[in-house]
């Protein structure tokens, strides 16, 4: 249901380290959202408080226009949900690209199509999601671990713990050893 009566009011969501923001928010100024709430948070995290506002501040007669669907609901329940919740308010919803940019999910055929869509993204976040957890496993069984390398090593350690045992202060330490005070401390067990 996607009426002219009233707003049209954009939705966009971005990963923390995504950077495509930007390029949902123009899309869904160039079609005519009024305004445009951005959440950053990753599909996966259930608060997402941009959403939240967007839900309350819509109105009987307006649609709710998302880039993609899969900015908008982390799965085929909470899709689902919310688009009945959304049409229970008299609210509209829109999708500008993708397989349901041209389907009203208000009528039988676009229930049908929004709910046959949903359930292949939701397989398809799943398939990902076990392809990674294999290659992890697989890089862990060569002895890789992965992550970000440590910044304190042994002998960087046993420098710090003389020269805090002779009284030098923690940011006199970490500026010679070039780590941060915070690195330090937590080296350190908390007790510098």
């Amino acid at each position: 249901m996607t009426t002219t009566a009233g707003h049209l009011i954009g939705y966009a969501r971005v990963s923390t380290d995504d950077q495509e923001a930007q390029l949902q928010q123009d899309a869904l100024t160039v079609a005519g959202c009024a305004r445009i709430f951005t959440d950053k948070a990753s599909g996966k995290n259930t608060d997402r408080p941009e959403l939240t506002a967007a839900l309350d501040y819509l109105r009987p007669g307006d649609t709710l226009c998302v880039w993609k669907l899969d900015r908008f609901a982390r799965s085929l329940i909470d899709l689902v949900t919310l688009v009945d919740s959304l049409a229970a308010r008299g609210i509209g919803f829109k999708v500008l690209t993708g397989a349901l940019a041209s389907i009203d999910p208000n009528t039988p055929d676009g229930r049908l199509m929004l709910q046959v869509v949903g359930a292949m993204a939701e397989f398809e976040r799943s398939l990902i999601k076990d392809r990674t957890r294999a290659g992890l496993d697989a890089a862990r069984a060569q002895g890789r671990t992965g992550g970000r390398p440590a910044v304190m090593d042994a002998d960087k350690l046993a420098a710090a713990k003389a020269r805090r045992a002779k009284g030098e202060s923690v940011t006199v330490i970490a500026k010679a050893l070039g780590v941060s005070r915070a690195t330090l401390y937590r080296a350190l067990g908390g007790a510098a």
